[in-house]
């Protein structure tokens, strides 16, 4: 088994390093060729191009070049992330106010709380003092809920009720049909038999039973949906990447 291993782990090495010369020698051509610009835009192509196939390279398998681009892509996200928070939420809602606000503005001394909340949350590092930070999170938790859950409540809830119970007008000003209706229609039953679907209080037998199953086809529909568009999500981005290593970067296309 483990001559196995160790010739699997060789002939991977060597497949890699083929690889990798091969991505050399295509830039090489494309550079020499003109069809890569010399200067910084070409430099960035090439670099793009190389990222995406070290990704795509973890569909053959797990590999170092696979992992290196992993971290590179965690690593940079991460920065910008820090960059970005700092510049436009940290520096200009809590620094510039408590610190350096302007000439006509006084300081806003409050803002001492948040900053004291948000560095307890560094305790988290501490084993010995990492209960300290449990303040912070449950301020956190609980002013985020109390925020998110009237939210939730009100866009997934009662604004779908005012929806699904206003009136259905089967005709438009100018007296045509409306074939909004209908879709207003399919929705007022799907909604019901879902509903009835999941109330078990009552055996679900005769008329309660063929409501029931009309619901679990319309939850059918509506997992197939989302699932749908999350293939056809994920789809985009693969097709865009192909047409950026196919046009930007090989000029195929």
């Amino acid at each position: 088994m483990a001559e196995v291993a160790e010739k699997k782990s060789s002939s991977g090495f060597l497949v890699l390093i083929v690889l990798l010369g091969l991505f050399a020698l295509v830039n090489i051509y494309l550079f020499a060729s003109g069809k890569l610009p010399s200067n910084f835009e070409g430099i960035g192509i090439m670099i793009a191009a190389g990222m995406s196939l070290a990704i795509y390279s973890f569909l053959y398998r797990d590999n170092p070049i696979y992992k290196l681009a992993e971290h590179i892509y965690i690593g940079m996200s991460v920065g910008y992330i820090v960059v970005y928070d700092y510049y436009n939420a940290l520096k200009p809602n809590l620094l510039d106010k408590l610190f350096f606000p302007p000439p006509s503005e006084t300081y806003e001394l409050w803002l001492i709380i948040p900053l004291f909340l948000g560095a307890l949350m560094f305790f988290r590092f501490s084993p010995k003092y990492a209960w300290v930070s449990r303040w912070s999170f449950a301020f956190i938790v609980g002013y985020g809920s109390g925020m998110a859950i009237p939210r939730g409540v009100k866009t997934s809830i009662l604004m779908q009720i005012e929806a699904t119970l206003r009136p259905i007008n089967f005709t438009d000003a100018s007296g045509a049909f409306n074939f909004d209706a209908i879709s207003t229609l399919i929705a007022i039953v799907g909604i019901l038999a879902v509903l009835i679907y999941f109330f078990f209080s009552l055996e679900h037998k005769g008329p309660l039973k063929v409501v029931s199953r009309v619901g679990v086809w319309f939850l059918m529909i509506a997992f197939g949906a989302q699932f749908g568009y999350t293939v056809m999500a994920r789809m985009s981005l693969l097709i865009e990447r192909v047409r950026f290593l196919l046009g930007k970067w090989l000029n195929i296309l």
